[in-house]
């Protein structure tokens, strides 16, 4: 005869002492006032310590017009760019098994681990004029360093594991039964990827295209070795604030950087938005996936 005892349930886990929560919401609180609030505060009150006419004249100079312009320039291209390689990256690692898949993921990783600096350094080395691919691109006319090429290309290095390692842990984590599931109904790849895996992974991809977008357009270091230095034609947001800054144009120099903080927060509050609008999918499965893994795949190959 079976025994019908109820389990006993586990037992809960013990909560911290109300003293310890308090203290480390304290120390969380602090260190954010500290690190975050304090900084972007004291940019924005060094930008309008001479009034708000001064810090508009500095913003409309034709030089940090165009700092402006390049740096969104420069964000538009290495973004998409990434976007594209990071989907294929996490595809290829999370769906297929082959030899040298661990040495893709490694150099993905690359960038994290390499200087940004020695990165525009071996873009000196390559495209420069005395580099190895110098020579023949100034006898065609080419021009990479101390152009925005060149800045396109130190961005896209320093950026583009963001989008790939933000999809590949999480599509390995999905797993491939609803694409199989898909494709054995006659779906075609494309069509699989649209309706299935892309609905899976936009919120993973979204937040890989904001944490690229951000570091685009905050890079300085690669940024700084391949662009030259040259004002109003290669000098990016990051570059003319350290540019003004040495020639002591702090209501110039606080001006600009107050674009980038702006640019900061308002990244942060896409991801905010984005994080809100997962929590309430969530909690609303049915609503937030639609097409996917429904019977209608057979018509749409």
């Amino acid at each position: 005869m079976k025994s019908t005892a109820l389990v006993a349930p586990f037992p809960s886990i013990a909560r911290d002492p109300p003293g310890v929560r308090r203290f480390l919401t304290a120390l969380t609180v602090v260190i954010l006032l500290l690190f975050l609030v304090l900084p972007i505060v004291a940019v924005l009150s060094q930008a309008l310590e001479q009034g708000v006419d001064a810090y508009l004249t500095a913003l409309a100079q034709p030089d940090a017009v165009s700092a402006l312009l390049l740096t969104l320039l420069v964000a538009a291209i290495a973004v998409p760019m990434n976007t594209l390689f990071g989907v294929a990256a996490a595809w290829a690692c999370a769906r297929f098994e082959f030899r040298g898949r661990s040495l893709l993921i490694t150099l993905i990783d690359l960038p994290f681990s390499v200087s940004p600096v020695i990165a525009g350094l071996v873009y000196i080395l390559i495209f420069g004029a005395q580099g190895w691919l110098g020579p023949w691109l100034d006898a065609h006319g080419v021009q990479i360093v101390f152009a925005v090429p060149g800045i396109v290309l130190a961005t896209a290095f320093v950026t583009f594991p963001f989008v790939a390692r933000e999809l590949i842990p999480l599509m390995q984590e999905q797993g491939q039964e609803e694409e199989e599931a898909a494709l054995s109904l006659g779906a075609g790849g494309w069509t699989t990827f649209c309706r299935v895996t892309l609905p899976r992974i936009k919120w993973g991809l979204l937040y890989g295209v904001l944490q690229c977008n951000a570091r685009a357009m905050g890079e300085f270091g690669a940024v700084s070795v391949v662009s030259g230095h040259i004002r109003g034609q290669t000098n990016t947001l990051p570059l003319q604030v350290e540019q003004l800054y040495n020639e002591y144009d702090f209501v110039g120099a606080f001006s600009v950087a107050s674009l980038l903080a702006l640019l900061a927060l308002a990244t942060l509050g896409a991801k905010a938005a984005l994080q809100w609008r997962q929590t309430r999918q969530r909690s609303n499965p049915a609503a937030g996936r639609p097409g996917i893994a429904t019977p209608t795949y057979g018509h749409l190959s």
